[in-house]
């Protein structure tokens, strides 16, 4: 009976369910809450949020907006950590993976990422180098009748002196470097020249390249032209560059050009095919950083082809080395013997060697173990882990030089950074592209890590320019300026001094 007293005095039929996801999305159109809708009924709370909107005079949508962003704000904390409807945990976006790659990129970017990674990769090449020398050339010294650490020790005299030069070329100021180009071309020319007189220059392996200095020691001029090739060429082309010669081809290539052939000229006299091609690239490369042109650029690397392609037609010793490239059979007459021995070496390595001093091709297997084929001996003794250690090695430091040469602004640094760059990548590629039998036997060594001071010693000093090269960076100058003890604690005292006086 009440229920029907109901009925008589509201005549508006009974509500359904409400739906108040219509009415919200009114709301926040600034409409009623669609009043008149089929289905949508205004709750009692919907009326009071409304009555609030007509008490201040803001529309009920922007009461009802301000409603639902405190709501939101007001979450419980098991749904702010839980994701979508299964309460799944929500990943950061600032954490995980991501956020180690931002940290990566960050270091890989600051001023002296170049800098320490010239260093670095730098004196771990030299010091395992001194390690894989000494292990590799043990057996060998003791077939000569020699003491076991004879090799090792005439390393490292090599190392110490070289460290020297490295030092030295770090702290030379660029316009010194500049200077000293000319009578070290000079100079080397010189040697050159002595090195094919009889009796004065020496024949190792076929190759006369070696001036004989009295006792153990021996020199080779031809490592020494490479770096003089290098400051010379790089000091040439930065002043034909300010004074905007080098769009005229006759600039580019005159002197320089010349002068690089005259050093491959003197080289070739004395058979020595693979620092041939070591000078050359370096010619190619700073002509390439120069801006040749393609049509010259090509030309000269057409008539450097042909060249060379008549140098190897007319001799045996070369024509048997490019058979042998990716040989697996020693050969009829054993042509091949160092090639395929030096596969067996890096084969029987496995992933982490045989151990340091285990191994068995450099008991009179290999020849040359501890000169042009110590990668072999390397991957033989540490594996495949130790060998790819010494790739990274090397590619940290040829990207290091790649970076110093395309951020810096001096003609001079960007020529010899490259060049440099240019003369122990490529230099590298041909070493171990020979050992793994890629490439063909070209008799150069592994820069910084083959046995020989005449290579080591101007190695070093063209990693002690490419580290002067990187501090003379205006940003990397700075950093290293933060890193001096007195500038810190200055600069922390006036960082405490500018402090409010309530701060902790």
């Amino acid at each position: 009976m009440a229920a029907d007293d109901t009925a008589d005095r509201d005549p508006r039929p009974a509500p359904g369910p409400v739906r108040r996801g219509w009415g919200f999305l009114g709301a926040l159109q600034g409409a009623p809450a669609l009043a008149g809708a089929p289905g949508g009924v205004e709750t009692p709370e919907e009326s009071a949020h409304a009555g609030a909107g007509a008490r201040t005079g803001r529309p009920a949508g922007l009461v009802l907006r301000g409603r639902a962003a405190g709501a939101a704000v007001r979450r419980p904390p098991s749904a702010r950590r839980g994701g979508g409807r299964s309460g799944a945990p929500r990943r950061s976006r600032g954490g995980g993976p991501r956020r180690f790659y931002e940290r990566m990129r960050r270091a890989w970017d600051r001023p002296l990422t170049a800098y320490y990674l010239i260093l670095g990769s730098g004196l771990l090449i030299t010091v395992l180098g001194l390690v894989m020398v000494y292990s590799a050339s043990m057996i060998y010294a003791l077939q000569l009748s020699l003491p076991a650490t004879y090799f090792f020790r005439k390393q490292f005299l090599a190392v110490v002196l070289g460290t020297g030069l490295l030092l030295l070329a770090s702290r030379m100021p660029i316009k010194l470097n500049r200077a000293l180009s000319y009578p070290l071309l000079v100079g080397t020319v010189f040697l050159m020249v002595l090195v094919q007189i009889p009796g004065i220059g020496r024949a190792v392996n076929g190759n006369q390249n070696w001036i004989y200095l009295g006792g153990p020691f021996q020199l080779q001029p031809s490592e020494f032209g490479k770096l003089a090739l290098i400051l010379w060429g790089a000091d040439l082309l930065a002043r034909k560059q300010d004074k905007r010669l080098l769009t005229q081809w006759k600039h580019l290539l005159v002197p320089f050009v010349p002068v690089a052939l005259m050093l491959l000229g003197l080289i070739m006299l004395g058979g020595d095919m693979g620092t041939a091609i070591i000078l050359t690239a370096i010619l190619f490369g700073l002509l390439w950083l120069a801006g040749a042109p393609t049509r010259l650029f090509a030309g000269v690397l057409a008539v450097a082809g042909l060249i060379g392609f008549a140098l190897i037609k007319t001799s045996e010793n070369r024509l048997s080395r490019f058979s042998c490239v990716g040989a697996i059979d020693l050969g009829p007459d054993g042509e091949c013997w160092q090639a395929v021995h030096g596969i067996y070496a890096l084969a029987s390595g496995g992933w982490f060697g045989s151990g340091l001093g285990a191994s068995v091709e450099k008991w009179g297997q290999l020849p040359e173990p501890h000169t042009d084929f110590i990668f072999a001996i390397t991957g033989e003794e540490l594996g495949l882990a130790g060998t790819l250690s010494v790739l990274a090695l090397f590619a940290a430091l040829g990207y290091a030089g790649i970076r110093v040469a395309g951020r810096t602004e001096d003609p001079f640094v960007r020529y010899a950074a490259g060049g440099v760059t240019t003369w122990i990548t490529v230099q590298a590629v041909i070493n171990i592209g020979a050992v793994l039998g890629l490439l063909p036997i070209a008799g150069v060594p592994l820069p910084l890590f083959s046995y020989g001071g005449s290579a080591l010693l101007p190695t070093m000093f063209a990693i002690g320019l490419l580290i002067a090269f990187a501090r003379e960076d205006p940003a990397a100058k700075a950093a290293l300026a933060m890193r001096r003890p007195g500038v810190r604690w200055k600069t922390m005292r006036r960082r405490v001094k500018k402090r409010p006086s309530g701060e902790r």
